[in-house]
């Protein structure tokens, strides 16, 4: 068995060289949230994890963020 470049797989399986990604909102800083991004949610209000610093996260952490991922 030979190997094959993810984006072929993916174009066989799927039909699409690559992953559709759907955008459900906007966080509590403007940013774009898609469907698979990681999430700190506080008091109705989300912030996409991979755009706040280790200080922001550890804060919201202490003061009862939950940690999850966007399903849609």
């Amino acid at each position: 068995m030979g190997l094959e470049h993810p984006a072929i797989t993916r174009t066989l399986r799927t039909g699409y060289p690559y992953k559709i990604v759907e955008c459900v909102c906007f966080d509590g800083l403007g940013n774009e949230v898609c469907i698979g991004d990681e999430v700190f949610e506080l008091d109705d209000e989300i912030y996409l994890i991979d755009e706040i610093s280790l200080d922001a996260r550890e804060i919201l952490e202490r003061h009862g963020a939950v940690r999850r991922v966007v399903n849609g």
